[in-house]
């Protein structure tokens, strides 16, 4: 099959690097997603090459050419490089093979690029574009695959999942960044090989889990994972959301009900400028994983009712050992972990009323995560009731409103008592120790009750205050 493209729909850089290996005497194609992306109108900001030539012979094409090179990837056959602000990678044709217990692919370089692109994950990743003539190799139909969203593997599904597990994850990605159905042969070649992901490395799952979370479809890629058993090994808390039937009770579905607020909560993610730019793995992770402590707390009450008394602590706990388990980052386990734990926190404001300092509280307690906690908090919003969901809006609308003017009158996200750790012991006549963290926290309570009353009644308070606990020699 062969296309001519408008090389304008090409970065200069490519056609250049193109003309730099022909003239050499070598070939090279652009291949992969860059290739797919070129007919879903998407930019591709790192390009992947593949050539004939050998990483040595690659070097000695590029190394005066490219701004920066590296050699990382070179047992691989991949040489790494920057030009023009773009990061390439030019590797040489692969004929791969993995050992079936083991995490580490056995790489033999190959001659032919038909043979290079068989061993690609699926047909519409399996397309290149050979440069500088600008012409298409599509050996496995990717192009008629990717316009009928349709995902596919070259060869048969299992030979591709025996020879990387990761691509199982791969497919539930695809599925929500591009929208794409997989045939059902992938999704049964799937389901009866979910266990062998487990001999993947964590930070290689938690990379496509990312991603999946972050596509445009995340809800796709959840049940895919879901239907197919992969979640149960990567991700059993969300399966476990599916809770037993029971007429009687009449409880939601949880886990249809968990993704709904992940899709809602992409809804509301701000644009680049706004406070929380989309696409924003926390947000939408803790949107997915918010209820999955009810599993653990579901109690039938003697009314009838279902309660999930702490839920959200529970919730918070295995978040965060998931979390763990998949090697993410200990600031980003912090993000997800607090949304889950005070997603809760705004129930009960529209009947009971909060005061200045319960409003100072939450969003002292919220942090920096106030502004995904706002997004959230709405997003938990899934009845089919319209009064009641109104009734729900209108109160978060009012603690927003209420959390602003009082913005106005005092820093919330900085709320300090008014006397710091020195000052305390200077009054007191203490020295550091515990004292000092009581009276402190004494302080701020007091803050938060009363908001800034000066350091002068500040003072005076502390003194009453640690005279009646016997504290320092005031």
């Amino acid at each position: 099959m062969t296309q001519l493209f408008d090389t304008s729909s090409l970065h200069p850089v490519s056609l250049e690097l193109g003309r730099l290996f022909a003239d050499a005497g070598y070939e090279l194609s652009l291949v992969g997603g860059p290739v797919r992306d070129l007919f879903l109108d998407r930019d591709a900001l790192d390009l992947d090459f593949t050539t004939n030539a050998t990483p040595d012979q690659t070097l000695a094409v590029i190394k005066k050419w490219a701004d920066a090179h590296w050699e990382i990837g070179r047992d691989f056959g991949t040489i790494g490089m920057r030009k023009a602000g773009l990061q390439l990678e030019v590797t040489t044709y692969r004929a791969e093979a993995y050992d079936p217990d083991s995490r580490k692919p056995v790489v033999a370089f190959g001659e032919d690029l038909t043979e290079d692109l068989r061993r690609r994950d699926f047909t519409v990743n399996a397309m290149a574009l050979r440069l500088p003539d600008l012409e298409l190799v599509d050996p496995f139909g990717g192009i008629k695959d990717l316009h009928a969203g349709v995902l596919r593997t070259p060869g048969t599904p299992e030979d591709s999942f025996t020879d990387d597990p990761l691509r199982m994850m791969r497919a539930a990605r695809f599925s929500s960044q591009l929208g794409l159905e997989v045939a059902e042969p992938v999704r049964e070649a799937m389901t009866a090989m979910a266990e062998r992901i487990e001999i993947v490395s964590a930070e290689r799952v938690r990379e496509e889990l990312v991603k999946l979370v972050c596509g445009a479809y995340p809800r796709r890629g959840i049940e895919l994972m879901t239907d197919t058993g992969l979640a149960q090994i990567v991700l059993p808390e969300v399966p476990a959301l599916k809770l037993e039937t029971d007429e009687a009770h009449h409880h939601k579905d949880v886990y249809q009900h968990s993704l709904t607020v992940m899709e809602q909560a992409a809804e509301k993610e701000s644009d680049a400028d706004g406070p929380v730019p989309g696409p924003d793995f926390a947000l939408r992770f803790a949107a997915l994983m918010h209820d999955v402590g009810k599993p653990a707390t579901r109690r039938f009450e003697p009314s009838g009712a279902v309660s999930f008394r702490h839920h959200e602590l529970v919730g918070a706990k295995l978040t965060r050992k998931r979390m763990k388990a998949l090697r993410f980052d200990n600031d980003t386990i912090k993000k997800v972990t607090r949304l889950v734990e005070l997603h809760m926190r705004f129930y009960g404001y529209g009947e009971a009323g909060w005061t200045d300092s319960a409003v100072r509280r939450y969003v002292r307690d919220a942090g920096d995560q106030l502004e995904r906690l706002h997004r959230l908090t709405r997003s938990d919003v899934t009845t089919r009731n319209k009064r009641k969901a109104t009734r729900l809006a209108n109160a978060y609308d009012d603690l927003e409103r209420r959390i602003a003017e009082l913005r106005e009158q005092e820093q919330l996200e900085a709320v300090r008592p008014e006397l710091d750790g020195q000052q305390i012991m200077e009054i007191l006549g203490i020295g550091p120790g515990p004292e000092v963290g009581r009276a402190y926290k004494f302080l701020l309570e007091m803050r938060l009750d009363e908001g800034a009353v000066g350091e002068d009644v500040a003072r005076e308070r502390l003194i009453e205050w640690a005279k009646s606990k016997g504290i320092g020699t005031v």
